[in-house]
């Protein structure tokens, strides 16, 4: 059943409409789950997850015990103009929350969106990575109490669960916002922007359907995924660039790296010399590496979770 969620006026009589598909199981007093992307409209992975989940649902609806809000498109403006932000005011919509009902488009929509989520079981909020970046999927929680949220991204089929301090700026996310609501919240980063991989994002939607179970809104067939890496982020291994020029990577993204091993060079293209060859400084995951070639002295190039000794 599609719901609209927001709606308000545009300056040339049109409607901006921010919309959800909530897909009712056979126990309507199970659990609710909200799914939610579309923040930044250069961030596309996530349109494909909800597609493939709603079609998974629709398949079997005597399995879900429960409801299932998603919401592909938070900023459908941002969508189809394929800005990060909200067009016209130039903002994150995801440093806005917990929003305003009385204030600007973009704050009502904020707060109309933070009211709609409320009170869910827990709430998934999925985003890309930026054009500079490709990264595995992953669970991402900013929050000082991350119990609850580790056991639920457990279940999510990503290879890393990464705990980070919370900082001031995560504090107007709309995940932020929930989790001092009561509602667990956790992010998924995953991919670049304005790409989709396909099976990537399929494996994800195998994991919301082992998070559903986990949360007793699902009794259809799931696959057993392997367990991720919890890290509190002291075996993530940043590498920055050294010099300016042209980032040439020199290992797999996804891959298993050596000590030593070349993660990439930074090549002068004028002169045409090696500027500075980027080493992974111990065995691990290359879970993140650049895609966008140019660099400058301190840009990052990749990260690497250590393996534990």
């Amino acid at each position: 059943m599609i719901q609209t969620v927001f709606s308000a006026a545009l300056p040339m009589g049109e409607s901006l409409v921010v919309s959800k598909n909530r897909i009712v199981g056979a126990r309507k007093a199970g659990p609710r789950i909200a799914v939610v992307t579309g923040m930044h409209g250069d961030a596309l992975a996530g349109q494909f997850v909800t597609f493939e989940l709603a079609r998974r649902l629709r398949e079997r609806p005597g399995d879900l015990l429960g409801v299932v809000d998603i919401y592909p498109a938070l900023n459908p403006l941002g969508l189809s103009s394929r800005e990060h932000g909200v067009p016209q005011f130039d903002i994150d919509l995801d440093r806005t929350f917990p929003g305003n009902a009385d204030g600007n488009l973009t704050e009502a929509l904020a707060a109309a969106v933070l009211d709609d989520i409320c009170g869910a079981s827990a709430c998934l909020v999925i985003h890309s990575s930026d054009a500079f970046v490709q990264e595995l999927t992953q669970a991402r929680i900013d929050e000082a109490d991350p119990k609850v949220l580790v056991g639920i991204a457990s279940q999510l089929n990503v290879r890393l669960v990464w705990v980070r301090e919370p900082s001031a700026p995560l504090g107007s996310t709309l995940a932020h916002a929930l989790n001092e609501r009561g509602t667990p919240t956790l992010e998924i980063k995953m991919g670049s922007d304005v790409r989709v991989a396909e099976n990537e994002a399929s494996w994800l939607v195998e994991g919301i359907l082992r998070m559903l179970e986990h949360l007793r809104a699902w009794s259809g067939p799931t696959i057993l995924l392997p367990q991720p890496r919890v890290s509190d982020g002291s075996d993530v291994i940043t590498l920055l660039s050294e010099e300016p020029g042209l980032f040439l990577p020199r290992a797999e993204h996804g891959s298993e790296v050596r000590p030593g091993q070349s993660i990439g060079i930074v090549v002068d293209a004028l002169e045409g010399t090696v500027r500075h060859e980027v080493r992974s400084p111990c065995a691990g995951l290359l879970f993140a590496l650049r895609t966008y070639p140019v660099v400058y002295p301190g840009s990052l190039v990749a990260r690497v979770l250590e393996v534990p000794r």
